[in-house]
């Protein structure tokens, strides 16, 4: 009995010391995916428990998508990376840290699921505020995260550009004024999208936010859905965000079957479920359906059928002198 017990307890510390070891998987995320994986999580565990026996332990940190990508570049251990537009992830592949490849190891561009650009108006939308144009209305405050630092602020951008191109006699030099002349309206520039939220919703700066339609169904639970109204534009770059896994760490750490996994899992029908529950629109076409009654059609338009190449769009637009630091100036 007393070698039974020995074998039992030696076991059980076995048991326990392989679960302490295991290594915690860091995904490093952008301000406005807090909720999803708050949900996905929990899910991917369960999935994981299901397949393996054990349970992985997950952390999460969440900033401006490109404030995120400098700290993993500046040694933030991430697993895997979670942005809101290509270009954050290409920073890490430029430095060795995952393949040049990494958007086609997984589907659709290693983008999960794909949103749309809205306009947040305080309740009865007093300044009448109903499409690109009316931003830059005399008096109209809008609040919108740096697009230098942010995703968020990129995708407005270049909605925003888009919009102006588009309108009779658009080209390259009218779609600067108008953006140029949208950026005048937004007093104060945070550096990701859940700051800006809470500049607008907490705060109570500015007459409207832009930001992804997923975010606003976060503030309707937050600070409930009284305060104010979802005003859809008639056009919107469509946000890609994707996701990698952190190759020169994963080697590292020992984590690469479960870092895989649980962006696999994204695309598995409870994941694309899940992202449709938070107001991502999933990409299994089935699923969509089943939502099409939250998600508005509006003109989704592909960025890089339009401007060409992350790459290129980042440093014309965004890099350091590029169009946007011609035509921004501080409020």
């Amino acid at each position: 009995m007393k070698i039974l017990r020995f074998t039992l307890l030696a076991a059980a510390l076995a048991a326990s010391a392989k679960v302490l070891a295991a290594p915690p998987l860091l995904n490093v995320s952008y301000d406005v995916m807090r909720d999803f994986y708050k949900d996905y999580n929990p899910a991917f565990q369960a999935h994981w428990k299901a397949e393996h026996g054990d349970t992985p332990v997950i952390q999460m940190s969440h900033g401006g998508s490109s404030k995120q990508a400098r700290a993993v570049i500046d040694g933030l251990q991430a697993d895997v990376i979670t942005m809101n537009q290509a270009t954050d992830i290409q920073a890490l592949a430029d430095r060795g840290l995952v393949p040049k490849d990494w958007e086609t190891r997984l589907p659709d561009r290693s983008a999960p699921f794909t949103s749309a650009t809205v306009l947040i108006v305080r309740q009865g939308n007093p300044k009448g505020i109903h499409d690109w144009s009316d931003l830059l209305k005399d008096g109209v405050q809008v609040i919108v995260p740096n697009p230098k630092t942010s995703g968020n602020g990129r995708y407005t951008y270049l909605s925003a550009w888009t919009y102006a191109l588009r309108q009779p006699g658009g080209d390259e030099q009218k779609a600067r004024t108008f953006v140029a002349d949208l950026f005048k309206h937004v007093p104060i520039l945070d550096t990701g999208g859940r700051a800006a939220t809470t500049t607008f919703m907490k705060n109570q700066q500015g007459d409207v936010l832009v930001t992804f339609e997923n975010e606003a169904e976060m503030i309707a639970r937050e600070f409930g859905r009284g305060g104010f109204e979802v005003v859809y534009p008639s056009i919107s770059v469509q946000a890609e965000p994707p996701v990698s896994v952190v190759d020169s760490v994963v080697d590292k750490k020992g984590t690469r079957a479960e870092a895989e996994e649980y962006l696999k899992y994204l695309w598995s029908d409870q994941g694309q479920k899940i992202a449709a529950d938070n107001f991502l629109r999933p990409r299994n076409a089935q699923i969509l359906a089943q939502y099409a009654d939250r998600f508005p059609k509006l003109e989704l338009i592909d960025a890089q059928k339009e401007f060409g190449p992350w790459s290129g769009i980042q440093k014309t637009h965004f890099a350091d002198g590029g169009v946007f630091d011609q035509i921004y100036t501080p409020q």
